[in-house]
Formats: structure tokens, sequence, C-alpha cells
């Protein structure tokens, strides 16, 4: 019986390797039109004026200002680290520890995991999965892939997900006009899209937005290169 019960979960195991490695490949390659978060949040919001708004667009049709803000903002080693940024979590961890209040530690590569293939509740599971899920994209995907789908899958405002979408939304454009403050401020909501708005800008994602644009000016000059065999 017990050796049953040790083949048993092996292949299960073995087949969610398989499947999730096969997502993983699959998403390397093509637009992802829909993600959990994106269902989660029309079933909470039942209203009928709720709509999702999502338009996926390449890389290249995303202004360099937006891609060095969320760089500057939110995960300035990401050219750098293989997904995990162990410094800024064991910040986030003296911090907590100390009881301040501070920002987690996740990177680029962890928020894409989580938005593409997760769901936003915190868990011990989805952690876990979180893990897991970006060792594969870190293992398969390039660094301009990563940044990629991030910029085109994250939550931008109430129904609004993905850089062109948050564009047109809070100024009217497209992702690739975006202007340094402008793409600040879209940055600068990052942390709470449901709470705060990009434009008109609040007192504190003002005073937000003006720390951006001086971290991108300290950052320099900021290119993804694709690897070798992209």
């Amino acid at each position: 019986m017990l050796r049953k019960l040790v083949v048993f979960l092996f292949k299960i195991a073995m087949w969610f390797i398989a499947i999730t490695v096969l997502w993983v490949l699959v998403y390397k390659f093509v637009p992802i039109p829909y993600t959990p978060l994106m269902a989660i949040r029309s079933i909470e919001n039942e209203a009928a004026d709720f709509s999702t708004k999502h338009d996926w667009v390449p890389i290249e049709a995303i202004s360099k200002n937006l891609q060095l803000a969320v760089v500057a903002s939110e995960d300035q080693n990401f050219l750098k680290h293989g997904g995990f940024d162990y410094e800024a979590i064991e910040k986030a961890y003296q911090g907590n520890k100390a009881g301040k209040k501070i920002r987690g530690g996740s990177t680029i590569s962890q928020q894409t995991a989580k938005n593409v293939f997760l769901w936003p509740q915190r868990s011990w599971l989805r952690k876990g999965l979180e893990t897991y899920f970006t060792f594969l994209i870190e293992l398969f995907w390039s660094k301009e892939r990563i940044m990629e789908v991030y910029l085109n899958s994250i939550e931008m405002g109430k129904g609004v997900y993905g850089a062109d979408a948050a564009a047109q939304h809070w100024f009217r454009k497209s992702a690739k006009s975006l202007s340094q403050y402008e793409a600040a401020a879209i940055a600068a909501i990052l942390p709470n899209p449901l709470k705060y708005r990009a434009a008109p800008a609040s007192n504190y994602i003002e005073k937000r937005k003006q720390w951006i644009v001086r971290q991108m000016r300290y950052y320099g000059t900021f290119t993804l290169e694709k690897q070798p065999g992209e």
C-alpha cells in the first residue's frame, strides 16, 4: 500500500512538472491574453460598468521610459539576479522584524510569475509555487521576455492591465509615447493600483514620482539585450 502511494505521488509530481514546464514554454512565445488576476477581479467586480482593459503589445512598442521606471522603482537588480534578490529579501525581513513599514523583496520576475500563473492572496502554498514558476521563467525566458510579459500583464488601475491599456487610460496615448514623468507616474501606483491614481496624482504619488525620476537618472542607460539564441 505504501509503495502504491509513493508511485502515485511520484506520477502526480511528474505530470505537474511536465504540464507546468510546457505551460511556461508556450508563454515564452505567445501573447498572454488573460491571467488569473483578471478573472478574480472580474468576479469581485460584478457591476455592469466594470470592464477589463488589456491590449498586448510587443516590447518594442513600450517606451524605454516605462521599462526603466519599473526597474528603478521595483527591482534595480533585475538584470543581475537570477529571479531572486537576496539582499532585498534580507532587508525586507529585517525591516519587518523591526516593525518598520517596508515593501517586500519581490523581484519583477517573481511578480511576473505571480501575475501570470497564480493568484494574489498570500499563503505558503502560493509563495512556494511563485518560487517554482520564477525559477522556470528565469530558466526558459530571456530578461527581455520577462519584462515584456510583466509590462503587458501587471495591474495598473481598476480593470486596467498592461502598459498600453494604462497609457491610454491615464494619459490618452500609446505606451510607446510615454514621457519620463508619465512613466514614473504609472510606476508610482504599482504598489497599490486600486487605491492610487497616476493622473491626476495625489501629493503622495507626486512625491513618489519625483523619487522614481531621480532613481531613473541615477540608474543611467537601461538596455534589454536578447540572450544568445533568442
